[in-house]
């Protein structure tokens, strides 16, 4: 393995919690090097699902965090100037196809569609990435994998991806776990004691009922984690919760009033 991609290995396990069977499945789709969509909530654990199966399948894994202003390049590759002239620097989507990694688009939907179109050429049965201001046609190498995720529950229609697009992948989707679950992966990961694992995936739970009824989106798994790191270090829990879960996610007063309510209720 080269020294280019060696950097992109996962030398430590991460910690992942299955919840189903999506680690069988998605073994199966990268023995067919099937491109991935997972699709589900922020901070449900899209990206740590990622991390673990590359770990798992010894493969290193370029992550790209999407966003409005990436361009074709950003991906592809351009043409540099240095102290010798122009050089060719590959983008993320080239080092991975050029060296075989599994590279991952994450909330894809927020680069522009002229953009995403680049990967349509790697999602199929051609799998090739032409770099067209180089003159070069890349093939994919045969490790190589596309992973792409977005939460479809977040965007709006002008953000959604196109059908093109979607039908190029398998699809797993993802939400927040049952409670016993959550509770074991707050403690895993963040070190609280159990009854206040169970008291943070509460409060997240009813947040999440009122998703739609004035919240945007519901605290995620992540967040329950923040919350349980800073009461690890000792902050005190209504605190840790204000600072981590409730004033994240709102502005509205009222919300916030119900929020600090049911934090209130489990720590008072």
């Amino acid at each position: 393995m080269s020294d280019v991609i060696q950097q992109y290995k996962i030398k430590k396990e991460p910690y992942y919690r299955a919840v189903a069977d999506e680690v069988a499945l998605y073994e199966a789709a990268y023995s067919v090097r099937m491109p991935m969509m997972l699709k589900g909530p922020t901070g449900c654990g899209k990206t740590r699902f990622v991390e673990y199966m590359a770990w798992k399948l010894g493969k290193p894994l370029i992550t790209v965090a999407c966003n409005e202003d990436m361009t074709a390049s950003d991906l592809v590759g351009r043409f540099l100037l240095d102290a010798d002239g122009t050089r060719w620097q590959d983008g993320p989507l080239a080092t991975a196809a050029r060296h075989g990694a599994i590279v991952y688009l994450d909330e894809v939907v927020e680069a522009r569609q002229d953009t995403t179109v680049v990967i349509h050429p790697l999602t199929d049965n051609r799998r090739v990435l032409p770099l067209e201001k180089k003159g070069e046609l890349v093939h994919a190498h045969p490790d190589f994998q596309l992973v792409i995720s977005y939460n479809p529950g977040y965007q709006s229609l002008m953000k959604d991806l196109k059908q093109s697009t979607k039908q190029r992948f398998g699809a797993l989707d993802f939400g927040y776990p049952e409670a016993a679950i959550e509770v074991e992966i707050v403690m895993h990961e963040s070190g609280v004691e159990k009854d206040i694992a169970e008291k943070l995936v509460s409060i997240a739970e009813r947040a999440r009922n009122l998703k739609g009824h004035g919240l945007d989106e519901g605290i995620s798994t992540r967040m329950l984690v923040y919350a349980g790191n800073l009461i690890s270090k000792g902050v005190a829990p209504i605190s840790a919760c204000s600072m981590a879960l409730v004033r994240p996610i709102t502005d509205d007063p009222d919300m916030r009033d119900a929020l600090d309510a049911a934090v209130t209720t489990f720590f008072n």
